[in-house]
């Protein structure tokens, strides 16, 4: 892109400082629910009898937090960023980006008080009700229009690689939500889907997984795709492979949903087709992750004094890890060991942090002192401390539950020569609260770090206010 075209171009920078400041408030919050949740279970005493914060309550808010708030915004933030520089275009409406930014704060506020008072569809990562569920279409629906409008009237006639995972993503998201969120209402915050029984599984993990599949995966891939060459100076290792690493993606995800339904009264065949596509995601997840490492080609040398590209290269090899294992666990023999065990939330949490939480922090501190016209955050150093911080925590919770997963499962599958339990389900707790100490630690250096990062924020944007007057006061 011609530096004249981006001179001339006056880009709408306010929403997305608007949302990268909320990404990092809304990390903050949602990790310290996270550490909360991670301390009852190995103290359940901490719940203090008190129904808003037990539990089955916080756990909720922790993934709405963390999911939609702190990975909503930066999504969100990062793409009307993206569009705008790679179209060489400004948004399409300033005051329908200014509501897509409000109305998700909105949202997320309406989701942190209802959740903990209980109201909740019970369905995992759609709990929210009906009214909610309304409004996010509404705000989602502006959010494409702003999007898509901005690339309606670019100035190049390519449309990058970065906007077409986005987009995918923004299109598979609403369909996914309308489809899922279908309910009768019962009340002002109650209601019952139109699904039933098995049917209603089928379509909630059609939604959970492709969730994961596009707003946690397509979304975040346009991040990687735009700011892990940005930072690095290098472009794209490959163009083709990018694209076909993005149909392959679109065309396998949506079926792989229903490995999360084995040994389940879903249909055995529906499992098996679940099975199959999930192991077949494989080739253009890793495909993905080798182009993002081969950008770096020539650059590596970078990553011993270039603490935000030591993001980006964690974040991509959490992101080959993570795929290597999702579909290995979808093999019904594997999961036969894993399902329902602490070795499931291993797996997530090695997305969500390793993955999606490291590349948003990357992008982010890659971002920030642009969007403030700074050549670097505040401290370097607490940009490299936060790195090891959330390095560390990521391996203490990861590994953590991957143990206790795997001797969950194999405590609970033991038998006796007679056919009885060798193990009670309370020795299986018992073995395994060692292990939800170690996640505990794991949570709270991941936290420590986000605070980090907070303050770095702060400092950041303070001294470019400082020196924006400055600069004032000697015009």
């Amino acid at each position: 892109m011609g530096e004249s075209a981006e001179a001339t171009t006056q880009y709408n920078l306010r929403v997305v400082r608007q949302f990268t400041i909320m990404t990092v408030v809304w990390g903050v919050v949602g990790m310290l629910v996270g550490v909360i949740i991670a301390a009852q279970l190995a103290w359940p005493q901490l719940n203090f009898d008190l129904p808003w914060i037990s539990y089955g309550r916080l756990r909720p808010l922790h993934t709405n937090a963390v999911i939609f708030a702190f990975g909503g915004c930066a999504l969100m933030g990062t793409s009307f960023y993206v569009v705008q520089r790679t179209c060489q275009a400004r948004l399409f409406s300033d005051a329908l980006a200014s509501f897509v930014f409000w109305g998700w704060q909105l949202i997320i506020v309406s989701a942190a008080i209802t959740l903990p008072l209980g109201f909740t569809t019970s369905k995992e990562y759609a709990e929210l009700e009906w009214p909610i569920d309304i409004a996010i279409a509404v705000v989602w629906i502006t959010y494409a229009v702003v999007y898509f409008g901005t690339i309606a009237r670019r100035r190049t006639p390519h449309i990058y690689v970065a906007n077409w995972f986005y987009g995918a993503f923004i299109i598979a998201v609403a369909l996914l939500h309308v489809v899922n969120n279908l309910e009768v209402p019962a009340g002002p915050l109650k209601s019952y889907s139109i699904y039933a029984g098995a049917i209603d599984a089928m379509v909630q993990w059609w939604y959970g997984h492709n969730a994961v599949g596009f707003f946690l995966t397509a979304g975040f891939l346009g991040m990687m795709y735009y700011f892990v060459p940005k930072q690095s100076g290098r472009p794209v290792y490959s163009y083709r492979l990018s694209i076909v690493h993005f149909w392959a993606l679109i065309a396998v995800y949506m079926w792989a949903g229903p490995h999360h339904l084995h040994y389940t009264a879903l249909p055995d065949w529906a499992q098996t087709l679940g099975a199959v596509f999930s192991v077949i995601l494989f080739a253009p997840s890793w495909g993905g992750m080798i182009n993002g490492m081969m950008t770096l080609s020539g650059a590596w040398q970078k990553l011993r004094s270039d603490p935000v590209l030591r993001f980006m290269v964690v974040a991509l090899s959490f992101y080959g890890m993570s795929t290597f294992e999702g579909p290995m666990m979808a093999i019904k023999t594997v999961n036969a060991l894993s399902h329902y065990t602490d070795w499931t939330i291993g797996h997530v949490h090695s997305g969500a942090l390793g993955w999606v939480a490291m590349m948003t922090i990357g992008a982010l501190y890659s971002l920030i002192p642009r969007l403030y016209g700074l050549r670097q955050m505040h401290s370097p150093r607490l940009v490299m401390l936060h790195f090891w911080f959330a390095s560390l925590g990521v391996v203490f919770y990861v590994a953590s539950m991957w143990i206790a997963g795997v001797m969950q499962g194999l405590m609970w599958r033991a038998v006796n020569e007679d056919g009885t339990l060798t193990y009670t389900f309370v020795q299986s707790l018992e073995a395994t609260w060692p292990y939800y100490v170690g996640r505990l630690i794991g949570g709270l250096l991941f936290f420590t770090g986000m605070l980090t990062m907070a303050y770095n924020v702060y400092r950041t944007i303070r001294g470019s206010r400082t020196t924006s007057a400055q600069a004032a006061g000697t015009a």
